[in-house]
Parts: structure tokens; C-alpha cells; sequence
């Protein structure tokens, strides 16, 4: 074994866990796909690497940057499965979480359940203490120690709470408050895990305040364990690089950061995959694309709009609020694993539910039995049981025999007829998550391209780029894996935000200057635990409204903060507000709600996949009966990706395998190369 650098990024999916291992001084690139183990994921994760340092004849012990996407934080709380809660509030104030909004996303469900994370903390496990601050910060009532010291007690003693929450009324505009209780807790129980909302999102709004920070402690005990178990297994096995976590934003943090605010991963794991996506779309000459990441059990849709993804400060996970900057990424439940079944009114439906890994599609034969979306493309031929997902081999019969069972039969058609609507309704599910980032965004899919990844995204996007008449798909070199491989694409990034409400007409730009100075020293202490002291870039922004608006848009500031750059960060949020609305009034006053500075530290590498060594024929290695309409198979060439040379073209139906996903050039498409080995799908 050589021992040489070595980055490492490892994307752990609900089926299979992706792993990219890239070599800077070599250039080389290898990729792998191993079945998650959802038992202990740890498991999968040492053996994707494993995989790939074989491959590229290194020890692990060479690695020395290691990039990880994971949704241990996001799966917790929808299976709720995370730490049980207490929460110290403002005297008076003990039903922000029940209350919420108000808001009915269904306005005439008269049994809808509560759109309010309710399962984060019962009413018996919210405790009042006395304090109040007014809105600038103001003490009204100082903080009763022994009101905090009689909560805790009994929160932990009798309630047996495992983490908790503190979020006092307007503790955005001064901390000290909660910051004198947590010394408090810390007293008594010094091991009891707490978030402190000033902290974790200092702004305004109490609901949305206290709903991020509850699921900051909600998951910060099961992202512990994970992290500490996920760094003793990787040390134990001669991996000593420092582990880097994909955020919700797009960026990496150090374990030790991640900790400090673990809400910031809940969203992580789609967007390593649309950073891989603007990589390669940029890279192929096509800024404005739409990427679409179709794995096992999901699809994950985001909008990239010149070599950027669009970023939202409002997120939502389930139907919940979860204040935190992050790329704007829209999930479906629709993959490979999505299972098919007959509804009461004998319609054909396609997921939600998924097989995953475990049985899986009725193909793996791990004894399970439903039809799933992989079982419909072996039956229509787009699969090679012997070349699916780096060699894992299918059984097409039992494919076969569960289209038939479930689908086929109950509704009177043929098996490939069955198979066939069985992707007509998943790729309709996917198309309407395209629709949402962009038809209902302002923007023309028709001005875009559609970037496919993730192990089923090439199966499907010329399909749906059919259906939403997107002229062109590109599908990258490694698009199986193309969220492993933009873990190592990825920056170090942090950002900190805090509410400073003034109008346009009364801001006080020394006041701005100072506040981005403690931001920017909280990001640059962040920085510096990463280990990232050179080439950081620092942008600050500022989040605007008209007076009188409920909620805002975020602008870019330039320069420092001064009159001028203030005056120009109002006219240009006109402008947002008019892509963003169609509608902007420049004679309305406006108002500053909040500002945030964000740190972003150089690229770890630069990386082409570029075409394979070695001759490349460009000739088909079989042909075979392929369904694309109901009446008949046709004749469809088989290529292998390592056999397409740069300025190769063919006409479509074509399939093109690879060890990570399988491509499919539908008839009426044109297939080429270009230099960069990106294959590009024309309609």
C-alpha cells in the first residue's frame, strides 16, 4: 500500500451509501456504492472507504480530508426519535409551542392534526420562570434564580428530561438572561445537554425562535452519540483526518462546531448534492439548471440559477418551521424503492413508502416482495440484472412476478403495461417537484437544463424533461454519486445572524458596523476551530421588508456598512421583491429586520471526473427489448460509459451503464459527449 493524501466524501442514503475518494496529486478519482446499514451506519460508511482505498491502492490512514452528509439529524425528527424535553419559557408565555401561528395549511380539515411540533414537548414539561425584557432588551423584571433552580429540579428529577430548551420573551436583543440560567443548570447537572435560543437563532419571533431551538436540543443528544461513536470508529481504523459535516446551507463544519449547533445538519442531506450539481452544470457551460437527485427512497429537486443554488431563510422540515438559512431543496417520495399499490378505488399509486435496502425491491431478493420502481425498469429492460448499482446483482423473475402480483393482475394489463404506469406516476410526482422550484418560482424550465444524480436520476430525467419541455439534460461523469462527490467540492462555512430593527430613515450605520463586528469574530472563532486561518471569504447581508410586511427578503450589502451601502442594500431589495413577487413599490418606506455575516473558507480541491484512460470504442456491448410504449418492445443499443469517447453522438433509445447509475436516451433523443466526458441528452 502507498501511503499519499487522500479526500473522502461519504453521502449515506437511505438504500446506498455513496463514497467518493479523490487523489489531488494523481488526478485520480475512484467511486463506489455499498447497501446502507441502517442497523449501524458506521458499518457502511468504513466499508464504502474501504472500497475505495483498495481501489486506489492507499491505506485508510492516508485520508486526510473527510466530508460526510448525513440525515441522522433529519430522520429523528421525523420518526421522532430524539431526546425528551424540557423547556424553561417567560412567565406567561408556556403556550408559544401550542399556539404557534394560528395558520391552517388545510383551511376546511375539520380532523387535521396540529401543525405544531407538539411531540417535541408536552405542556407538563414547559415551565414558566420570572423574568422579562422588553424589545430593545430592557430589563422590566430581573430573572428569579430560585424559580430556574425549582424548574430544572423537577424537570430532571421527576420529568426525567434529557435536553433543555431555554427561550426567554426577547432574549434576541440581550442574552443575558438565559445566559445566567444555563450557568444555573450547569450548576446543578452539568452533563445535561442545553440550547439556549439567543445562541442558536437570535432573532425575532417567538414561535419560530423556540421551535428551531427546541429541535436544536431535540437532536443534539442523537447527533452526539452519532458523531462521537462515528470519530472512535474512524480512529480506530487509522482514519485520523478531521471529520467535516455537510449544513443545510451547503457548506462543512468540524465535528467540535457541528456540536455547538447541530440543528445546522438537519437539513444536510440533499444539499451536497445540489453543490455537486452547480459544480458540474457550471463546469458544462449551462449556469441555470435544475438538479434532480433520485435515490431509494426520495427525490431531491433544487434550483441553480447562474452557477449559484437558491437559498431560503424559512425552511420547513414536515410541516414545521425551521428558521435556518439553507439551499432551497424540495423532496418528493419518489425513488428506486418506492413501492406500488392498489388504492380502495382500485387506483395504480406510487410511494410515499419505500422498501429501502432492507428487504428492498422485490428484485434483491431479500424477501421482499413488493413491486417498487427498480422492479418496473428491470421489466421494461432499462436494467442489466448483472450491472446495477457496482454489481449487485438482480433476480428480473421476481421483478416480474411482483408487477404481476401487485399491479398487473388487479388491474386487468400486461406486465409491461403495469410497469409502465407504474413510472408514467412516479415520474409525475417528480415533475411536480420540478414545477415548484420553477414554474411556481417565476421561472421558464424551458431556460434551464436538468442535471441528473443520484443512482436513478439518469433512468428518469429525459422524461421529465419531456414533460416540462426542458431542452437539454446533463447528466456528469459520476451522477450516482455526485453528492459524495460535492462533500468534497463543499467550503467550510459558517454564518451568524442577529435581529436589528431600525427603517431605512433612522439606522444608525455605526451601530450596523459594530454588530457585523461580532459577527464576523463569532464566525472567525468558528473558522479557527475548523482549523481554516487563509482565503476565507466574508459576505454580509441584511434582511429587508416594507413597513407594515409580515415577513422579509435577504440582500447582499457591499462594502462596510455605511450610509451609502445602506441606502443601496433598500434599492436593490426593490428589485428582489420584484423577481420575487412581480410587484415592488421604491416610494414605500423600508425597514431592516435582520443582519448576517457569512464566513466561507477555500475549496478543498478542483476536481474533473474527465473521460476514462484507455481506447473507447464507442460501439454497443449488447442490445436488447426495451418497453417505451405500451403495444411493443424495441431493439435498444447498450453501451458501457467508459466505452463513450469525447464528440461521440447516438439517437435515442439507448441505455448507458455505469457502475453507479444506469442513463436512458429515450426514443426521439439525441446522445453526446463533450470533452469533459459529460453526456448531454437533447430533446
Amino acid at each position: 500500500m502507498r501511503r499519499e493524501a487522500l479526500l473522502i466524501g461519504v453521502d449515506i442514503g437511505g438504500t446506498f451509501t455513496d463514497v467518493v475518494g479523490y487523489d489531488p496529486q494523481s488526478g485520480r478519482l475512484r467511486v463506489t456504492k455499498v447497501p446502507s446499514t441502517p442497523a449501524n451506519l458506521v458499518e457502511g460508511f468504513l466499508a464504502g472507504v474501504d472500497e475505495v482505498c483498495a481501489a486506489l491502492g492507499v491505506s485508510p490512514s492516508a485520508v486526510t480530508q473527510l466530508g460526510h452528509g448525513t440525515t441522522i439529524a433529519t430522520n429523528a425528527i421525523l420518526e421522532h426519535r430524539g431526546a425528551k424535553l424540557g423547556v424553561l419559557t417567560t412567565r406567561g408565555f408556556r403556550d408559544v409551542l401550542v399556539l404557534g401561528r394560528m395558520k391552517r395549511s388545510q383551511m376546511y380539515d375539520l380532523f387535521m392534526d396540529a401543525e405544531t411540533p407538539l411531540f417535541l414537548a408536552p405542556r407538563r414539561h414547559i415551565r414558566e420562570v420570572t423574568e422579562r425584557l422588553d424589545a430593545d432588551g430592557n430589563v422590566i423584571t430581573p430573572l428569579s434564580a430560585e424559580d430556574v433552580h425549582t424548574a430544572v429540579r423537577d424537570l430532571v428529577d421527576r420529568e426525567g428530561i434529557e435536553a433543555l430548551v431555554i427561550c426567554f420573551l426577547h432574549s434576541y436583543a440581550k442574552d443575558s438572561h438565559e445566559q445566567e440560567a444555563r450557568r444555573i443548570v450547569r450548576s446543578l447537572y452539568p452533563d445535561l445537554p442545553v440550547s439556549v435560543s439567543s445562541e442558536v437563532d437570535p432573532r425575532f419571533r417567538e414561535y419560530e425562535r423556540l421551535v428551531v431551538t427546541a429541535f436544536d436540543a431535540y437532536v443534539r443528544p442523537v447527533i452526539r452519540r452519532y458523531v462521537g461513536n462515528l470519530v472512535t470508529e474512524l480512529n480506530g481504523h487509522g482514519i485520523m483526518a478531521p471529520l467535516r459535516l455537510m449544513q443545510s446551507r451547503g457548506g462543512l463544519a468540524g465535528a467540535t462546531t457541528v456540536l455547538a449547533r447541530p440543528v445546522a445538519t438537519v437539513l444536510s442531506g440533499p444539499a451536497a448534492g445540489v453543490i455537486g450539481a452547480a459544480y458540474a452544470a457550471t463546469g458544462a457551460g449551462m449556469p441555470n439548471a435544475i438538479s434532480i437527485d433520485v435515490g431509494g427512497t426520495s427525490a431531491d429537486v433544487a434550483l441553480i440559477v447562474d452557477g449559484k443554488p437558491s437559498m431560503t431563510t424559512e425552511a420547513k422540515i414536515d410541516r414545521y418551521p425551521l428558521r435556518l438559512p439553507a439551499i432551497d431543496v424540495r423532496t418528493v417520495g419518489a425513488g428506486g424503492g418506492s413501492i406500488a399499490w392498489i388504492d380502495a378505488a382500485g387506483g395504480l399509486k406510487v410511494g410515499p413508502q419505500s422498501a429501502g435496502s432492507t428487504p428492498g425491491p422485490a428484485a434483491y431478493g431479500r424477501g421482499g416482495t413488493e413491486a417498487t420502481v427498480t422492479d418496473a425498469s428491470l421489466v421494461l429492460g432499462y436494467l442489466t440484472p448483472q450491472a446495477f448499482a457496482g454489481g449487485l446483482s438482480l433476480d428480473a423473475s421476481l421483478s416480474e412476478r411482483a408487477v404481476q402480483e401487485r399491479v398487473a393482475e388487479p388491474l386487468g394489463m400486461s406486465v409491461p403495461q403495469a410497469a409502465l404506469g407504474i413510472h408514467r406516476i412516479i415520474n409525475s410526482r417528480m415533475a411536480q417537484a420540478l414545477r415548484l422550484v420553477s414554474v411556481e418560482q417565476g421561472h421558464d424550465p424551458r431556460n434551464f437544463a436538468l442535471v441528473a444524480l443520484g443512482g436513478a436520476g439518469a433512468l428518469h430525467a429525459g422524461r421529465l424533461a419531456e414533460e416540462l419541455h426542458i431542452p437539454r439534460v446533463l447528466v456528469p461523469p459520476t451522477p450516482g454519486v455526485l453528492s459524495a462527490l460535492g462533500l468534497l467540492l463543499a467550503r467550510v462555512e459558517h454564518e451568524f445572524a442577529r435581529t436589528m430593527r431600525a427603517r431605512l430613515s433612522e439606522i444608525d450605520p455605526a451601530s450596523v458596523s459594530k454588530l457585523f463586528e461580532e459577527l464576523d469574530a463569532a464566525c472567525t472563532a468558528r473558522m479557527t476551530e475548523d482549523g481554516v486561518f487563509a482565503g476565507i471569504e466574508v459576505e454580509h447581508f441584511a434582511e429587508m421588508r416594507y413597513v407594515g410586511q409580515s415577513y422579509e427578503l435577504e440582500v447582499p450589502l457591499t462594502g462596510p456598512a455605511s450610509a451609502d451601502s445602506l441606502a443601496a442594500a433598500a434599492a436593490a431589495f426593490h428589485g428582489v421583491h420584484e423577481r420575487t413577487y412581480a410587484y415592488a413599490n421604491p416610494s414605500a418606506p423600508v425597514e431592516f429586520v435582520s443582519f448576517r455575516a457569512v464566513h466561507r473558507g477555500p475549496q478543498m480541491a478542483s476536481i474533473q471526473a474527465g473521460l476514462p484512460s484507455g481506447e473507447a470504442s464507442g460501439k454497443p456491448y449488447d442490445e436488447r427489448e426495451a418497453w417505451f410504449a405500451p403495444d411493443q418492445p424495441e431493439k435498444t443499443a447498450v453501451y458501457r460509459r467508459s466505452d463513450l469517447p469525447a464528440g461521440f453522438e447516438t439517437t435515442g433509445p439507448a441505455i448507458v451503464e455505469q457502475p453507479d447509475t444506469t442513463t436512458v436516451v429515450y426514443p426521439g433523443q439525441r446522445l453526446s459527449v463533450d470533452s469533459a466526458g459529460n453526456m448531454v441528452i437533447e430533446l
